[in-house]
């Protein structure tokens, strides 16, 4: 079903290399990790792995890794923390982007430069700093937007379900890191870079990046598959996304040579993230 309104303000820090999660929103992967989670003001979780590196707790911050003050990016995500007071007041201005100088760096190790953008006319994306929470996924994981395509998709799902249609999020905001992640695993399968980029986008050119994009699913159809431009969910969408300010970014015969992905759509209305 399509998740009910719920509490935009809540929203994800975002940095470089560590997010800072609202308490409650992430899986507890031990007993330890549960009872520290419930107690969590927020959690700061590396962005390359997951792995949960410090908790804001309400007598101070507990580390959950050795070493943590010499962990890569902490002290930008600790001045983070301490400049928005934990990011638990109202949201007030737009989300501002993270730089891209340590992507660009990943970008070259890979081969890959200034030309790819050229040859495909896909933008380099920056990554916002601040995410809003938009419900979760059907894998009740937490999706992250950015506020004002949050509040279309509440929209968007709730005239859908209006007319009798369940529109299903299947994934929105992913770091760069995650995307470098599918590029190094199937790197480590023996694909090449060539052949990962004829169905994926390079890191840093996917609008998943933006926190404006979102992959939509139909309850029963599996995901990404080219299956769902049969459904009544997809005819739905083409009568009546746009209305929303969504757009489907890779139909058929697309001019960035990205297989046809009907799931695959972005918000792309000409609005600002208001304030809360």
């Amino acid at each position: 079903m399509h998740t009910p309104p719920v509490p935009l303000k809540t929203r994800l820090l975002n940095t470089p290399e560590v997010e800072l999660w609202p308490g409650g929103l992430l899986r507890a992967r031990s007993n330890a990790d549960a009872r520290i989670l419930a107690r969590a003001r927020r959690v700061l979780r590396r962005k390359l792995d997951g792995r949960y590196l410090a908790a804001e707790l309400p007598e101070g911050l507990m580390p959950l890794i050795p070493g943590l003050p010499r962990e890569a990016g902490i002290e930008a995500a600790l001045d983070r923390l301490d400049h928005e007071g934990g990011g638990r007041g109202p949201w007030r201005g737009e989300a501002g982007e993270l730089p891209l100088d340590a992507l660009l760096d990943h970008l070259h190790a890979l081969g890959l430069d200034d030309r790819y953008g050229e040859r495909t006319g896909l933008p380099l994306v920056a990554e916002p700093d601040t995410l809003a929470f938009a419900g979760f996924d059907r894998y009740r994981r937490a999706l992250w937007l950015t506020l004002a395509t949050a509040r279309a998709w509440q929209s968007l799902g709730d005239a859908a379900a209006r007319d009798g249609v369940v529109l299903e999020a299947i994934s929105g905001y992913r770091s760069h890191a995650y995307q470098l992640g599918i590029f190094e695993r199937k790197r480590a399968r023996g694909q090449t870079v060539d052949q990962i980029l004829a169905v994926n986008a390079a890191p840093g050119y996917s609008e998943h990046h933006s926190g404006r994009a979102l992959d939509i699913g139909a309850p029963g159809e599996p995901p990404a598959e080219e299956s769902f431009e049969d459904t009544p969910a997809f005819a739905w969408l083409m009568a009546n996304a746009g209305a929303f300010g969504f757009t489907l970014s890779y139909p058929r015969d697309n001019p960035h040579g990205i297989v046809y992905e009907p799931w695959h759509w972005c918000y792309t209305a000409d609005v600002t993230d208001d304030a809360d």
